[in-house]
Protein backbone atom coordinates (compact mmCIF):
# COMPACT_ATOMS: atom_id res chain seq x y z
CA UNK A 1 0.00 0.00 0.00
CA UNK A 2 1.47 3.45 -0.99
CA UNK A 3 1.80 6.09 1.60
CA UNK A 4 -0.62 9.35 1.25
CA UNK A 5 -0.09 12.87 2.00
CA UNK A 6 -2.94 14.14 3.41
CA UNK A 7 -3.39 17.99 4.53
CA UNK A 8 -5.62 19.36 7.25
CA UNK A 9 -5.58 23.04 7.69
CA UNK A 10 -1.99 23.86 8.79
CA UNK A 11 -1.03 20.62 9.66
CA UNK A 12 0.29 17.87 7.36
CA UNK A 13 0.40 13.88 8.17
CA UNK A 14 1.48 11.41 6.21
CA UNK A 15 -0.73 8.10 6.57
CA UNK A 16 0.93 5.11 5.44
CA UNK A 17 1.66 1.63 6.27
CA UNK A 18 4.04 2.55 8.98
CA UNK A 19 0.92 4.17 11.04
CA UNK A 20 0.05 0.93 12.99
CA UNK A 21 -3.73 0.94 13.80
CA UNK A 22 -3.39 2.55 17.10
CA UNK A 23 -1.72 5.46 15.66
CA UNK A 24 -4.42 5.62 12.62
CA UNK A 25 -7.31 4.94 15.52
CA UNK A 26 -5.69 7.73 17.51
CA UNK A 27 -6.08 10.30 14.19
CA UNK A 28 -9.23 9.43 13.45
CA UNK A 29 -10.96 10.25 17.01
CA UNK A 30 -8.99 13.78 16.88
CA UNK A 31 -10.60 13.65 13.44
CA UNK A 32 -13.77 13.22 14.84
CA UNK A 33 -13.55 15.27 17.93
CA UNK A 34 -12.46 17.96 15.87
CA UNK A 35 -15.46 17.56 13.46
CA UNK A 36 -18.09 17.47 16.24
CA UNK A 37 -16.70 20.92 17.57
CA UNK A 38 -16.96 22.06 14.03
CA UNK A 39 -20.35 20.99 13.79
CA UNK A 40 -20.96 22.57 17.84
CA UNK A 41 -19.54 25.99 16.09
CA UNK A 42 -21.57 26.19 12.61
CA UNK A 43 -24.57 25.30 15.19
CA UNK A 44 -23.82 28.56 16.96
CA UNK A 45 -22.97 30.54 14.03
CA UNK A 46 -25.89 29.45 12.35
CA UNK A 47 -27.81 31.05 15.78
CA UNK A 48 -25.93 34.24 15.06
CA UNK A 49 -26.33 34.21 11.90
CA UNK A 50 -30.47 34.06 12.60
CA UNK A 51 -30.38 36.59 15.11
CA UNK A 52 -28.74 38.99 12.34
CA UNK A 53 -31.46 38.35 10.10
CA UNK A 54 -34.14 39.25 12.63
CA UNK A 55 -32.77 41.94 13.32
CA UNK A 56 -32.09 43.24 9.56
CA UNK A 57 -35.63 42.31 9.15
CA UNK A 58 -36.82 44.33 12.14
CA UNK A 59 -34.84 47.40 10.71
CA UNK A 60 -36.77 46.77 7.04
CA UNK A 61 -40.47 47.13 9.31
CA UNK A 62 -39.20 50.75 10.55
CA UNK A 63 -40.33 53.19 7.90
CA UNK A 64 -39.82 56.66 8.23
CA UNK A 65 -43.18 58.64 10.03
CA UNK A 66 -43.36 55.46 12.48
CA UNK A 67 -42.56 57.56 15.49
CA UNK A 68 -45.60 56.98 18.03
CA UNK A 69 -46.37 53.72 17.16
CA UNK A 70 -46.30 50.89 19.95
CA UNK A 71 -44.10 48.20 20.30
CA UNK A 72 -43.31 45.34 22.33
CA UNK A 73 -39.39 45.64 23.15
CA UNK A 74 -37.76 42.36 23.90
CA UNK A 75 -36.33 41.90 27.71
CA UNK A 76 -34.99 38.48 27.09
CA UNK A 77 -35.94 35.64 24.56
CA UNK A 78 -39.47 35.46 26.24
CA UNK A 79 -40.45 38.30 27.49
CA UNK A 80 -41.76 41.44 26.21
CA UNK A 81 -42.54 44.69 27.51
CA UNK A 82 -44.77 47.30 25.34
CA UNK A 83 -43.61 50.87 24.26
CA UNK A 84 -43.52 53.14 21.53
CA UNK A 85 -41.37 53.88 18.72
CA UNK A 86 -39.73 57.93 19.18
CA UNK A 87 -36.97 59.06 17.11
CA UNK A 88 -36.95 56.41 14.43
CA UNK A 89 -34.03 58.34 12.28
CA UNK A 90 -31.89 57.37 15.13
CA UNK A 91 -31.67 53.95 16.27
CA UNK A 92 -29.31 52.11 19.22
CA UNK A 93 -28.17 49.21 18.37
CA UNK A 94 -25.82 46.50 20.37
CA UNK A 95 -22.73 45.72 18.75
CA UNK A 96 -21.91 43.29 21.16
CA UNK A 97 -20.12 42.93 25.08
CA UNK A 98 -22.51 45.43 26.44
CA UNK A 99 -21.58 48.25 24.10
CA UNK A 100 -24.23 49.88 21.29
CA UNK A 101 -23.74 52.15 18.51
CA UNK A 102 -26.19 54.98 17.44
CA UNK A 103 -27.11 54.87 13.45
CA UNK A 104 -29.52 55.91 11.19
CA UNK A 105 -31.74 53.38 10.02
CA UNK A 106 -30.05 52.75 6.87
CA UNK A 107 -26.87 52.34 8.75
CA UNK A 108 -28.12 49.85 10.95
CA UNK A 109 -29.47 47.89 8.21
CA UNK A 110 -25.89 48.06 5.95
CA UNK A 111 -24.20 46.74 9.58
CA UNK A 112 -26.93 43.69 10.38
CA UNK A 113 -26.81 43.18 6.61
CA UNK A 114 -22.66 42.77 6.57
CA UNK A 115 -22.69 40.55 9.80
CA UNK A 116 -25.48 38.18 8.09
CA UNK A 117 -23.00 38.18 4.99
CA UNK A 118 -19.16 37.83 7.27
CA UNK A 119 -21.09 35.25 9.56
CA UNK A 120 -22.13 33.12 6.18
CA UNK A 121 -18.92 33.22 5.56
CA UNK A 122 -17.49 32.05 8.01
CA UNK A 123 -19.94 29.26 8.35
CA UNK A 124 -19.31 28.41 4.62
CA UNK A 125 -15.10 28.17 5.21
CA UNK A 126 -15.77 26.29 8.52
CA UNK A 127 -18.12 23.73 6.00
CA UNK A 128 -15.09 23.50 3.41
CA UNK A 129 -12.68 22.44 6.34
CA UNK A 130 -15.55 19.90 7.72
CA UNK A 131 -15.28 18.59 4.37
CA UNK A 132 -11.87 18.42 3.88
CA UNK A 133 -11.88 16.49 7.54
CA UNK A 134 -14.32 14.03 6.79
CA UNK A 135 -12.52 12.92 3.45
CA UNK A 136 -9.59 12.47 5.79
CA UNK A 137 -11.42 10.44 8.64
CA UNK A 138 -13.11 8.23 5.71
CA UNK A 139 -9.71 7.60 3.91
CA UNK A 140 -7.99 6.86 7.59
CA UNK A 141 -10.93 4.18 8.48
CA UNK A 142 -10.96 2.82 4.79
CA UNK A 143 -6.63 2.10 5.32
CA UNK A 144 -7.67 0.40 9.42
CA UNK A 145 -10.05 -1.35 7.63
CA UNK A 146 -7.99 -3.13 4.71
CA UNK A 147 -5.12 -3.11 7.82
CA UNK A 148 -7.71 -5.50 9.89
CA UNK A 149 -8.90 -7.37 6.67
CA UNK A 150 -5.15 -7.94 5.88
CA UNK A 151 -4.20 -9.24 8.94
CA UNK A 152 -7.19 -11.53 9.42
CA UNK A 153 -5.94 -13.24 6.21
CA UNK A 154 -2.59 -13.47 7.69
CA UNK A 155 -3.95 -15.11 10.69
CA UNK A 156 -6.31 -17.43 8.54
CA UNK A 157 -3.77 -18.74 6.45
CA UNK A 158 -1.17 -19.14 9.27
CA UNK A 159 -3.67 -21.36 10.92
CA UNK A 160 -4.35 -23.39 8.02
CA UNK A 161 -0.67 -23.53 7.42
CA UNK A 162 -0.65 -25.01 11.13
CA UNK A 163 -3.67 -27.44 10.63
CA UNK A 164 -1.89 -28.89 7.48
CA UNK A 165 1.53 -29.51 9.45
Amino acid sequence: MASKNVSAAVQEIEIGPHLGLPQLNNIKNGLEQELSLMQESLTTLKMAQQKFQQSADCMERIKPGSDGKDILVPLTGSMYVAGKLKDTDSILINIGTGYYVEKDAEGAKDYFNRKVKFVTEQMEKIQAIGIEKNKIRETIAEMMQGMVAQMAKQVGTASSQTQTS
